[in-house]
């Protein structure tokens, strides 16, 4: 496998794995509509995290964003809707050469979720140091305890997705100071 690193101006790195039918371009589009998915979750009030299930032809199956709130849903992540809808588009659970976009690093209940469902990638944005699956050390996609492994392509967007989730709690902080 032909593996490229690219060094961002921060310590983050994008690995690519060169071999992929997508191109940059493509995971920047496909990034972008995860994108406007989590601006919808952020005027929703819901954390703004949106993802994108593209199949391997790259038509979109599936874009969400976090209901938690809405629903009283603890495990409505933005991923676990698009691969529950996805498969049920395809008529199928395994989601076989699929990539899931969100714009944020999953946690480790949504990166279980990617195994289960089979993807082949999950390319994310920003990174997240207090909850991110990769980032907390659990690296669950190449476990060889599990009997299904996909690669992790993160910091696609990276300043934009990370630019919406800090206003988001910036503005949340504020208006608690602001009641009590």
């Amino acid at each position: 496998m032909k593996v490229k690193k690219l060094k961002l101006e921060t310590n983050f790195q994008i690995i690519l794995n060169l071999n992929m039918n997508f191109s940059v371009s493509d995971h920047l589009w496909f990034m972008s509509i995860a994108l406007e998915q989590a601006e919808l979750a952020y005027k929703s009030q819901e954390v703004p995290v949106g993802a994108v299930l593209v199949s391997p032809s790259g038509e979109i199956l599936s874009k969400q964003y976090n209901l938690k709130e809405s629903h009283f849903n603890p495990v409505a992540h933005a991923e676990l809707l698009v691969l529950t809808e996805g498969a049920k588009k395809i008529q199928n659970w395994r989601l076989s050469d699929c990539i899931l976009y969100v714009t944020l690093e999953p946690c480790p209940m949504c990166l279980a979720g990617m195994i289960q469902g089979r993807i082949r990638q999950c390319v994310f944005g920003a990174y997240d140091k207090k909850g991110g699956a990769l980032s907390l050390g659990y690296k669950l996609q190449s476990d060889k305890r599990f009997n299904h492994h996909f690669s992790v392509m993160g910091g696609i967007k990276h300043f934009e997705c990370s630019k919406l989730l800090s206003q988001f709690f910036k503005e949340k902080r504020s208006n608690y100071h602001r009641r009590a």
